[in-house]
């Protein structure tokens, strides 16, 4: 996975163009896409797929030629969707058009101007702090024009169709944690879901972020009463502990999977309530969608100083913490896709385990009474209004040994999903 972030981490992004193409592209290498072009100025939903920014080569040049800002050397370098300019001009004139973290002077920030025409470099402070008066020559060699928005997904057949989808941006640039490491995280386990038959059927998104999300919605209308459940991916490769963020239900069946694996694997870990400010969990959520959509991060967007800075680099991103958080996401998503609610066929009373050979494996070893005791759980609370999450948290028992017992329940004809 950190090999993958590192791929595509200096690719020069944008919410369009040649970079976000790239970036699908290397995302080509490792699963079967289905790509999208929507054409500029399609109506999607309230909001206008805008025109498409390419950039080849910016640049900031003191009087000997110098390149005193480029492009070439982070992508961060160039205002995102900066209008074309060819000038000169004294330092005076240029200081509104530069960007910089005077709390942080070694770093360079992350900004963009989308829907305002504008264009801007952005460059450490103590980079700035060195340049003597005198005239600059100022090059942003770009095109706004009309062209595409890119989006792709891939899709791992379930048993059912209904679906979960899971959603990254592909938008920014030369920002490892944000969110490179949240696309790894979504094609290293869209491939370990593929080894298996699961229930869901699970859709990966990968979108610009925002303008992105809101156009699959747009152009996914007939599909949405099929979306039952859903995370969004970001920042999931630093050193922090795991944080989930609610859907705006707040009591989703994604939002009791996440609580209880995180709480059942004793990971240190925090559970936030939805806010409508973060990533795209926002649009899925909106009113008009209300979808079960949370959201999966280690350090939440804004929480770490690093965040939209040159900071948020390939050392910022650990090994270790992408195989926790992919792991998490596996662990969940077996959850859920065993989750069901099932209804006691025999429900007067206790039914004879013994007699259906339930209880003779059992004798004799270590967990005969863990197992049993999921059996009489499951039986107590298949009302065909308990799911199984349900009854691993009122009976404090491992959802797995909840599970299991529901399958050895069902298959002696004791109870139906």
């Amino acid at each position: 996975m950190h090999a993958l972030v590192e791929r595509l981490y200096p690719l020069c992004r944008s919410i369009t163009g040649d970079g976000v193409r790239a970036t699908l592209d290397i995302v080509g290498e490792y699963l079967p896409l289905q790509r999208h072009e929507v054409p500029t100025g399609t109506q999607v939903l309230d909001w206008t797929v805008p025109q498409e920014w390419n950039v080849r080569d910016a640049y900031v040049a003191d009087a000997t030629g110098k390149r005193v800002v480029d492009l070439a050397a982070s992508a961060l370098h160039v205002l995102g969707y900066s209008v074309p300019v060819a000038a000169t001009m004294p330092l005076s004139e240029l200081r509104p058009h530069l960007h910089t973290l005077p709390d942080h002077p070694t770093w360079v920030p992350y900004r963009t101007s989308y829907y305002r025409p504008d264009w801007g470099f952005c460059l450490s402070q103590e980079t700035l702090d060195a340049l003597p008066e005198g005239d600059y020559e100022v090059r942003v060699d770009s095109t706004l024009a009309d062209g595409h928005l890119s989006y792709a997904e891939h899709v791992v057949p379930g048993q059912v169709a209904d679906e979960v989808i899971v959603s990254c941006h592909v938008c920014h640039p030369a920002l490892a944690n944000d969110n490179m490491a949240g696309v790894a995280v979504a094609v290293f386990l869209a491939r370990e879901l593929a080894q298996r038959s699961p229930w869901y059927t699970y859709r990966f998104v990968f979108a610009p972020g925002t303008i992105g999300a809101i156009t699959w919605l747009a152009r996914n209308a007939e599909r949405i009463e099929r979306v039952k459940h859903g995370l969004v991916l970001a920042c999931a490769g630093d050193r922090g502990p795991l944080t989930y963020k609610r859907s705006r239900r707040g009591d989703a069946e994604i939002d009791r999977v996440l609580r209880h694996v995180l709480a059942a694997s004793e990971r240190p870990h925090r559970i936030n309530e939805f806010t409508p400010y973060g990533y795209d969990e926002r649009q899925y959520c909106s009113p008009g969608f209300n979808l079960g959509v949370g959201s999966l991060s280690r350090t939440p967007n804004g929480r770490y100083p690093e965040y939209h800075t040159s900071a948020d680099d390939l050392d910022f991103v650990a090994p270790e913490a992408l195989a926790d958080t992919l792991a998490v996401c596996r662990e969940a998503f077996a959850v859920l896709d065993r989750n069901r609610r099932y209804v006691n066929l025999s429900p007067y009373g206790e039914p004879q385990l013994g007699r259906r050979g339930l209880y003779e494996s059992l004798g004799g070893h270590a967990d005969a009474g863990q197992a049993q005791l999921a059996m009489l759980w499951v039986l107590s609370m298949s009302d065909g209004t308990a799911d199984l999450l349900d009854v691993a948290e009122r009976s404090g028992l491992p959802f797995d040994a909840v599970a299991v017992a529901a399958g050895a329940l069902e298959g002696a004809g004791l109870i139906k999903a």
